[in-house]
């Protein structure tokens, strides 16, 4: 059983992940929301009560795309309007430049922020969409945010079928990234999962794909089926900044 390293201890575990990524030859990330979490993007459940009565899971749905298309439009236009200051925070950066000097191979990502790819990463697997692109849901014609919050029609079609490119509850998720992400995890000598529970399948099933090592980040610990060689427990962000200093001094 993997020790946990959290609070004073915390050093002594980035100081063994760092040796890790030194000895490791292709090294791959997965993240999740509490990566993003602490670019404090809102939530749009609890600031003003509008959808506190009403469960997100139901509503980022297919089946309520299909049959209350105006309330899957609300919902996903708020969510999308509350993302428009968002940045990335430090730990974006420091996965960025790690990947410019190839010291990761590829981010998988849970999250449909784009916040990855703002902050300069380019080979992220976006496993379950983007919120920030925009397409038909019919004829896949592509169009702008601002149609979508304008509430205009698919310009190519002429329905009002417009939505963000994430994956809905019902539907598969999208198969070029799946498999794209699966090669390279099968290929890692290390894995490092970043804020994340791992309680969303299929996702939850890619660390066990590598033979090489596995390593948490995360603010808690996860379920204890899963078999990591390493936990570190706090901000992904301070962890990270951390984490490539003493990358740096070896």
């Amino acid at each position: 059983m993997a020790k946990i390293y959290t609070g004073e201890n915390i050093k002594e575990g980035i100081r063994i992940l760092a040796d890790f990524m030194k000895e490791a030859k292709y090294t791959v990330v997965l993240t999740g929301a509490g990566m993003d979490t602490e670019s404090n993007i809102p939530d749009f459940r609890s600031q003003d009560g509008l959808w506190r009565k009403m469960d997100p899971r139901l509503v980022a749905s297919i089946d309520t795309f299909e049959e209350n298309y105006s309330l899957f439009r609300d919902f996903y236009s708020e969510r999308i309007k509350r993302l428009k200051d968002v940045k990335p925070h430090e730990g974006h950066y420091v996965l960025a430049d790690f990947e410019k000097r190839g010291i990761i191979k590829c981010i998988a990502t849970q999250n449909v922020s784009d916040l990855h790819r703002m902050a300069g990463n380019d080979k992220v697997y976006e496993l379950h969409g983007n919120i920030r692109k925009i397409r038909c849901n019919y004829c896949n014609h592509k169009a702008e945010l601002e149609d979508f919050l304008n509430r205009e029609k698919c310009a190519n079609c002429g329905r009002d079928a417009l939505r963000p490119e994430v994956v809905l509850f019902g539907e598969a998720l999208p198969m070029d990234e799946w498999l794209w992400a699966e090669e390279d995890i099968r290929k890692s000598d290390l894995i490092i999962v970043i804020g994340t529970s791992l309680e969303v399948a299929p996702v939850n099933q890619l660390p066990m794909l590598t033979r090489g090592k596995r390593v948490l980040i995360n603010m808690e610990d996860v379920d204890i089926y899963y078999d990591f060689d390493l936990k570190l427990m706090g901000k992904a962000g301070e962890i990270l900044r951390e984490l490539r200093e003493v990358y740096d001094s070896l």
